[in-house]
C-alpha cells in the first residue's frame, strides 16, 4: 500500500490537520501517521465537535481511533514536552498507549534550550525569530556528530561520555561569550534519564516497522512540521527552521524510501501567514492584515505570538508544488475571506522592474519583490455549511478556480471551517 506525504505550502500553520480528515472522508484507512520532521517549535489545532486539541509535538494521528501515531528519526524531542503533552490528552480520556518513537530520534538537552535563548538574545536586531527552544543547536549538534539519541538513554556509560563531549564545548560559550553559569553533568544525565524507564516501552525501529507495514498492505501518512517555506534548504533562509520540511524531507526522517510515496498533499491557506522574522512579499501592515488576523484566529499554537497576515501569494504556490512535487492541494480557511468585497491574490513579483512569474532566485531579490496583483470578486454568504462545490457562492468557486489555476496543482478540497467536518471535496 502506499506512502503518502502531507506538507504544508507556506510558512506554516496552514491547517494540515484538515488533509487528514480528508482522507478519512473519502474512504483512505490511514493506518500509521508519521512525523518526520521538526520538534515542539509547531503546532496543530484540532477541532473535534466542541473539543479543541493544541499538539505540539505529537503527530495529529494521536487522536485517531486506531492510528498509530510515530515519532520518526528526523524529529527532535523534548522529553518534558512528550510527556507534558502525553499526560494532558490522557487527562482528557485520549488512548495515547499506541504512540512509538524512534530509536534514531535526537533528544534536546537542556543546555541547548538555554543556549537557543541566549543566542537569539545576542543576535539582538540580526535574530531569526527562533521559538527558543533548542531545536537549532540540537539539530546542529545532530550535524556535528554530538548529539544525543532517544536509544543513548539505555546505556548509561555511552550517555555520560556523550553528554560529556558536548558540554566541553558548551559551557565555554555560555561562559566565556555568554556569561552564563557552566551546565553541571549530572544534572542533564539525571534530567534526561528520569525519563528512561517511562520510554521504553515505546521505543522501536520505526524504519523497519513502518516499512513493514506498507509491505502488509497499510497505508502510511508522513505529515511535515513547519512547511515549505520554512525548510533549510529550500526556504527563505536563513529565517527557516532547522530541518528539511518538503518531501524529501519524509524519507530521510522516517527510512522510507522515495519508491513507496505514490502521492504528495501539500496544504495552502486562502490567504498568507507566517510567524517570526523574514521577507514577506504580501504582507499586509494594515487594517487589512489586522481583519485576516482576527477573522482567522491567527496567533501561534505553540509561542502565541500573532501571525503575520497577508493575501493569497500564488508565486509561491507554484513554488511548493515544484520542489514538492504536489500531486494536489487541500485549500483551508476560505470561510475567513467571507465579508470582502473584493480579493487580491498575488500573481507575480516586481523586482525593480523586472516581472518575476517563479521564485526569484536569491534571497536579495525575494527581499526586494513587490507584490503584482489580481483582483476577485469576494462574497457575503455563509460558506460554513457547505460541502459540495456547487453549495458555494459563485464568487468563491471563481476564486477558488483562479487560486488552482495559478498555483500548479489541483485543489482536491477546501476547508471551510474549523471543524473536521467542514470540508468541500472536489
Amino acid at each position: 500500500m502506499p506512502a503518502i506525504v502531507l506538507v504544508g505550502a507556506q510558512w506554516g500553520d496552514e491547517g494540515k490537520g484538515k488533509a487528514t480528515d480528508l482522507l478519512g472522508n473519502t474512504g483512505e484507512v490511514i493506518d500509521y501517521v508519521v512525523k518526520f520532521n521538526g520538534g515542539n517549535n509547531a503546532g496543530h489545532t484540532v477541532v473535534i465537535g466542541s473539543e479543541k486539541y493544541a499538539l505540539h509535538l505529537l503527530p495529529s494521528g494521536i487522536l485517531t481511533p486506531g492510528v498509530t501515531p510515530v515519532i520518526g528519526n528526523g524529529v527532535v524531542v523534548d522529553l518534558s514536552v512528550l510527556f507534558e503533552e502525553l499526560d494532558a490528552l490522557q487527562a482528557r480520556g485520549v488512548d495515547t498507549s499506541r504512540l512509538v518513537v524512534s530509536a534514531s530520534a535526537h533528544v534536546i538537552p537542556p543546555y541547548n534550550r538555554t543556549l537557543d535563548k541566549v543566542t537569539e538574545r545576542f543576535l539582538g536586531s540580526r535574530r531569526i525569530g527562533t521559538t527558543g527552544r533548542g531545536i537549532g543547536p540540537t539539530y546542529a549538534d545532530k550535524m556535528n556528530r554530538i548529539g544525543i539519541r532517544i536509544q543513548d538513554l539505555y546505556d548509561e556509560k555511552i550517555l555520560e561520555q556523550k553528554v560529556t563531549g558536548a558540554l566541553e564545548q558548551k559551557n565555554q560559550l555560555l561562559v566565556k561569550v555568554y556569561n552564563r553559569r557552566a551546565v553541571e553533568i549530572r544534572e542533564v544525565l539525571d534530567e534526561l534519564l528520569a525519563y528512561a524507564d517511562r520510554l521504553r516501552p515505546m521505543v522501536a525501529d520505526t524504519s523497519l516497522l513502518l516499512n513493514k507495514a506498507l509491505d502488509d498492505g497499510k497505508t502510511v501518512l508522513m505529515e511535515a512540521g513547519q512547511a515549505t517555506l520554512l525548510d533549510v534548504d529550500h526556504g527563505t533562509y536563513p529565517f527557516v527552521t532547522s530541518s528539511n520540511a518538503i518531501s524529501a524531507g519524509a524519507c530521510t526522517g522516517t527510512g522510507i524510501p522515495p519508491t513507496r510515496i505514490d502521492r504528495v498533499m501539500a496544504v495552502v491557506k486562502a490567504y498568507t501567514t507566517r510567524v517570526g522574522e523574514g521577507p514577506f512579499p504580501t504582507e499586509l501592515l494594515d487594517a487589512d492584515g489586522e481583519w485576516l488576523r482576527t477573522q482567522g484566529a491567527e496567533f501561534g499554537v505553540t509561542t502565541g505570538r500573532p501571525r503575520r497576515c497577508g493575501w493569497y501569494d500564488s508565486v509561491i504556490a507554484r513554488y511548493a508544488a515544484r520542489v514538492n512535487g504536489v500531486s494536489d492541494f487541500v485549500l483551508t480557511k476560505l470561510d475567513t475571506l467571507t465579508g470582502r468585497e473584493r480579493i487580491p491574490v498575488c500573481v507575480a513579483y516586481d523586482v525593480n522592474g523586472v516581472r518575476h512569474d517563479e521564485m526569484p532566485m536569491t534571497q536579495t531579490d525575494f527581499h526586494h519583490a513587490v507584490p503584482v496583483y489580481e483582483e476577485f470578486d469576494g462574497w457575503s454568504d455563509d460558506i460554513t455549511g457547505c460541502r459540495a462545490f456547487d453549495d458555494l457562492p459563485k464568487q468563491a468557486q471563481t476564486y477558488v478556480r483562479a487560486v488552482e489555476s495559478l498555483s500548479g496543482a489541483r485543489i482536491s478540497a477546501i476547508g471551510v471551517g474549523p471543524e473536521r467536518s467542514q470540508i468541500v471535496q472536489l
